[in-house]
């Protein structure tokens, strides 16, 4: 190679290298050592990297920026202002006494206006339901020959015989009309109920032509105050008579006392049972 061409290969190894942004790693030209004019062509091996830890900083300072913001709202509460207290209406014609938001000083109670609702029957107990008519009955002209339980849905009335009948009768005594007349009334205020009357003897054994012993005295009995409660009014369908003798007791019969307790007639009130739907 001539001594010409070797200056100008020399002036185009030596033009300056042109940046190019975003280009790959550039080709220089290293000389070599053995003296040769020219040299061979080797990659940068050092890769230029954009400096980012401005964009963490930024990070930082954005997420700082939230959670203040975050505490703020939650000291600064809902707007508006202070949240008024719920109202709330008790049962008593008065409202309950409340602290001012100021000086926490006691607020006197304020009267409530209370309205109450119009009821069609002027008879009820203000609940909407029907008045018992139990509470109507006049115990005290009963005297102490008569006894009322009252249980859940079942009302029932315990008469003495010596109220209602003669020894060994079962013919109604002019003084058990009133009684019975007393309980009609209940009876026919409620007409839903069911009515059974039972008849009850002490152990004493009787043997007479018309009740040759104190199953046919019990049924007798039980069925006159039925038959007279029919003749009152009370719908016949309600009503259901049973005679049980000496075999329900209510106490011992070691003495006359006792014996004239389990002598008595009992009528019983029933609600109809719930039939179970199909």
């Amino acid at each position: 190679m001539s001594s010409g061409e070797s200056s100008q290969f020399m002036t185009l190894g030596e033009l300056p290298r042109m940046a190019v942004p975003d280009s790959p790693p550039a080709l220089t030209r290293k000389p070599r050592a053995s003296g040769r004019g020219y040299g061979r062509w080797h990659l940068d091996t050092k890769v230029e990297t954009e400096e980012e830890g401005w964009l963490l900083t930024y990070l930082d300072v954005i997420t700082l920026m939230l959670v203040m913001m975050v505490v703020m709202l939650s000291f600064a509460g809902p707007p508006g202002g202070t949240k008024a207290p719920d109202k709330q209406v008790a049962n008593s014609p008065t409202a309950e006494p409340a602290q001012a938001a100021a000086g926490n000083t006691i607020v006197p109670p304020v009267p409530l206006p209370i309205s109450l609702p119009h009821s069609s029957n002027p008879t009820g107990n203000g609940s909407g339901q029907p008045e018992n008519p139990v509470a109507k009955l006049k115990l005290d002209t009963l005297g102490s020959n008569i006894q009322v339980v009252n249980i859940d849905d079942v009302i029932r009335f315990r008469i003495s015989s010596e109220l209602l009948f003669a020894s060994a009768s079962a013919v109604l005594n002019p003084a058990a009309r009133p009684v019975l007349d007393e309980l009609v009334t209940v009876f026919k205020a409620q007409p839903d109920m069911r009515l059974v009357v039972e008849g009850h003897t002490d152990s004493s054994p009787i043997s007479s032509e018309r009740f040759p012993s104190n199953w046919e005295l019990s049924s007798a009995r039980a069925a006159a105050v039925a038959r007279y409660l029919s003749e009152q009014g009370v719908a016949p369908q309600r009503l259901q008579a049973s005679g049980y003798a000496d075999t329900r007791p209510m106490a011992a019969p070691w003495n006359p006392v006792d014996r004239a307790v389990n002598r008595r007639v009992e009528l019983t009130m029933e609600t109809p049972k719930a039939q179970s739907p199909t």
